[in-house]
């Protein structure tokens, strides 16, 4: 039996993340989250008094707590999702963005520190603290640059890509320094159930059935490799398993588009799924609105590393990734109301340790 502590696991990536994890019955689920607006108790309801999956609401900043679970517990692996994730919330309000992705990952670290040293030999050596990150931190790429890989130097544009550049670095210097055994992982945007309707397409979704402007930043034209996320989950429990300490790996879904095309995919299905709506064409729903402040252009991955040394490969296309995520959400409207309700916001819930 293996015990395994995720963090941010009531959120999108994470929350995907516990999912598939169900399946396996060899594996323990510690899952800590702070359930802040983006992380909702809906998305774990199916999860929710298995024995495999233990839920504590708390913050990774909280070493007191982190601490006592991580002894209570004693599990073989860290995997840290929790994170501030919304470029444009980071524009408004970048405190919360230093305070969890910088101050919390450093915590979490210096938590974990203190556990691994104590371990025995065997322990220590099999254990693993995988950090999840983005591709936002290597900047942005014009039309024709190569894509990112992970030699691409760090050239972060907003407060939440700084951040992230901030705990990357953290986590990479423990490695170093320590000796604890790290990985980190950057991936592309992601995309599929459970995401918070704020992200560009849960939120073109949810706009267009009911008849909302569909906004798109400038001219469109940015672009933006698409990962579905179970794929990306997938791409997590490769490295965790086989990933060699101290080492990054790319993950990209191979489907660079531009944010109009994204977004007219989008109405296109919902014009096929939903013949009679009152709102089709969908499309005639897009509006194109200021560009937001420092938006990157272009996001490219090249994940030939993870390809080639762990044997990860994308099951997903753009075209059935889309479609199912579009289903999903014609298919979840309780878990939209219930995410998107503000008194979720005052909402907290969870078990004690």
């Amino acid at each position: 039996m293996q015990n395994i502590l995720v963090t941010g696991g009531a959120g999108f990536i994470g929350g995907n993340y516990v999912h598939l994890q169900r399946p396996n019955t060899n594996r323990t689920v510690i899952n800590l989250d702070k359930l802040t607006y983006a992380g909702n108790l809906a998305t774990l309801e199916q999860c929710m008094g298995e024995p495999r999956h233990i839920f504590v609401e708390g913050d990774i900043g909280d070493s007191k707590l982190v601490s006592e679970l991580l002894q209570k517990y004693q599990p073989q692996a860290i995997l840290n999702f929790a994170a501030e994730t919304h470029v444009d919330r980071s524009i408004d309000s970048p405190a919360s963005f230093i305070e969890t992705n910088i101050q919390g990952t450093f915590n979490l670290l210096e938590a974990t520190r203190s556990y691994w040293k104590e371990l025995d030999v065997p322990a220590k050596a099999a254990f693993r603290f995988l950090h999840v990150s983005t591709d936002e931190v290597f900047g942005s790429l014009s039309a024709t640059d190569p894509a990112f890989t992970e030699t691409t130097p760090y050239s972060p544009n907003s407060p939440y890509s700084a951040s992230k550049a901030a705990s990357d670095h953290l986590v990479r210097a423990y490695f170093h320094t320590y000796g604890l055994p790290t990985l980190i992982t950057n991936c592309s945007n992601n995309y599929g159930p459970f995401q918070f309707p704020e992200k560009l397409i849960p939120l073109t979704i949810l706009n267009a059935l009911n008849g909302k402007p569909l906004p798109i930043y400038g001219d469109g034209q940015n672009v933006r490799d698409w990962l579905f996320v179970a794929d990306h989950c997938r791409a997590i429990d490769c490295v965790l398993e086989r990933g060699r300490p101290g080492e990054t790996y790319n993950v990209g879904g191979n489907a660079e588009r531009n944010n109009l095309w994204l977004v007219k995919q989008l109405c296109s299905i919902l014009d096929e799924l939903l013949p009679t709506s009152p709102n089709c064409p969908h499309e005639k729903l897009i509006t194109f609105v200021q560009d937001r402040p420092g938006h990157d252009r272009r996001y490219a991955i090249d994940f030939t590393k993870l390809s080639t040394e762990l044997g990860w490969q994308p099951q997903e296309d753009i075209t059935s990734g889309l479609r199912q995520t579009v289903q999903w959400y014609l298919d979840n409207s309780k878990w939209c109301d219930t995410v998107t309700a503000d008194k979720y916001q005052q909402q907290r819930l969870g078990v004690a340790i």
